[in-house]
């Protein structure tokens, strides 16, 4: 089997990649990044035969796909605002696809992947992704679905690369038309630091104060669980406090509307330039606490006694006491380890429908968690009646 590795330059993807050298059946993995150079040191730092580079640019598409072709899966890492043009490259190719983010750009692609006979699912990390298995390894055991509430604390510097300074600036875009909560068969658009709740994590994370983000998981739930009767699905998330208190600064003085300011004889967004500024900072490079944290909460009935089902993540600690897990990388293998079992299933077969599907359509959870625990990933499960 073969794996083409999109945008595994990257301090996230890279990750993905080492997960599929240390658990993978492929015999040929390619690292394809526009930045060979920095390619060319991941495959140096993974010092295994099967891997090799080239240079890609996802924007010449038909350059792109010639390169993917002959590939049985696309394990695409690139940013949010490339993922319409990944997909297309991937769907033209004519391989399996999977990538991180799942934001809806891929789904115009979906009659390629139809007409290829090949599968695409956006949006397979730890959220989105794992959390679509968790909420749905909890409703599969309930006759009815009322409640869904989706939680992660992402415990990570606010800008160790430009591509997740991008996120920040995406997610909390005032504007951003997909931050919504479905309510009562309805999508509902809300604000940046919308409905706060309080979510206790596990330890060394504990209660945080979370907030309405703009995730698929919202949408794909609803898909997913509409026969169970499905009335509120709320998806939160939170990063660490001094992240959260920029970002809510930036926010309160009108800034992450991104206004233009001239900088000499350049106009440019204002967004830009204090993200620009944060990559180069140590203070946007460093946090005090690394790591992952999932809960997932979901209310419902079984045999007409009402329930409440909790479920969330631990991995190893981030204080370097288990070897791989330090600092940054409690999180970053966090986010690809998932994304590394996703593009496993789908090159070995183990998905039959075709097309883009969603990630509750694609995968069966006990099997991603069968896997993550092979990871020292593992799933806590507790049941209330109410």
């Amino acid at each position: 089997m073969k794996v083409f590795c999109l945008g595994a330059a990257g301090r996230i993807s890279r990750e993905a990649v080492l997960d599929l050298v240390q658990h993978g059946s492929f015999d040929t993995i390619t690292i394809g990044d526009y930045n060979y150079e920095e390619a060319c040191k991941v495959a140096q730092w993974l010092n295994d035969s099967r891997v090799n580079v080239v240079k890609i640019d996802v924007n010449q598409v038909e350059e792109a796909a010639a390169l993917m072709r002959g590939y049985d899966v696309v394990m695409d890492g690139t940013q949010i605002t490339l993922n319409g043009k990944s997909t297309e490259c991937i769907a033209k190719a004519g391989c399996h696809g999977v990538n991180l983010n799942g934001f809806g750009e891929e789904n115009q692609w979906d009659d390629l992947f139809r007409q290829a006979g090949k599968t695409c699912v956006p949006g397979f990390g730890m959220t989105p992704g794992t959390t679509q298995m968790m909420a749905m390894h909890l409703a599969n055991q309930l006759d009815t679905v009322e409640e869904v509430y989706v939680s992660h604390g992402s415990f990570r510097p606010i800008a160790f690369s430009k591509s997740i300074t991008e996120t920040t600036t995406y997610e909390y875009d005032p504007a951003l038309p997909s931050r919504v909560v479905f309510e009562d068969g309805k999508f509902l658009q809300v604000p940046p630091f919308a409905r706060p709740r309080k979510v206790l994590l596990p330890e060394p994370y504990g209660e945080t104060v979370q907030y309405i983000i703009p995730h698929s998981e919202t949408v794909t739930l609803a898909k997913a669980l509409k026969d169970k009767g499905v009335r509120l699905i709320e998806v939160r998330g939170t990063w660490p406090m001094q992240n959260m208190n920029l970002v809510r600064g930036l926010y309160d003085y009108g800034i992450l509307k991104n206004p233009m300011v001239k900088v000499g004889e350049t106009e440019v967004g204002l967004m830009t330039l204090i993200g620009d500024y944060l990559v180069d900072s140590e203070q946007g490079k460093h946090t005090d606490l690394y790591g992952y944290a999932l809960h997932i909460e979901v209310i419902g009935t079984k045999n007409g006694q009402r329930k409440q089902g909790i479920l969330y993540h631990t991995h190893p600690a981030s204080d370097g006491s288990v070897p791989g897990w330090e600092g940054l990388r409690a999180y970053t293998r966090n986010v690809a380890i998932p994304l590394a079992i996703a593009a496993e299933q789908l090159a070995k077969g183990a998905v039959k429908q075709t097309g883009i599907l969603i990630p509750e359509e694609a995968f069966q959870p006990q099997v991603i968690f069968d896997e993550l625990a092979k990871r020292e990933i593992y799933m806590h499960e507790s049941w209330t009646e109410l």
